[in-house]
């Protein structure tokens, strides 16, 4: 799918240049891959303190199955 984007010509040559990116497609590709991977862990931060966990669980004896 063709998009055309206003994008701010310099940021697109900092991205190309810290990643060693040949293209502007790669350069804003691994960009946007990595903006969705840095709000999944958000999303998993946001979990902490609310699993309840089983004192008794036997992670030992879970691996032996």
């Amino acid at each position: 799918m063709a998009t055309n984007l206003a994008l701010d010509d310099r940021l697109i040559v900092q991205a190309q240049k810290a990643g060693r990116h040949r293209t502007k497609k790669e350069a804003v590709t691994t960009a946007l891959k990595e903006y969705i991977a840095r709000k999944k862990q958000l999303k998993i931060k946001d979990l902490f303190g609310t699993i309840d966990f089983d004192k008794n669980y036997d992670y030992k004896k879970a691996r032996s199955r």
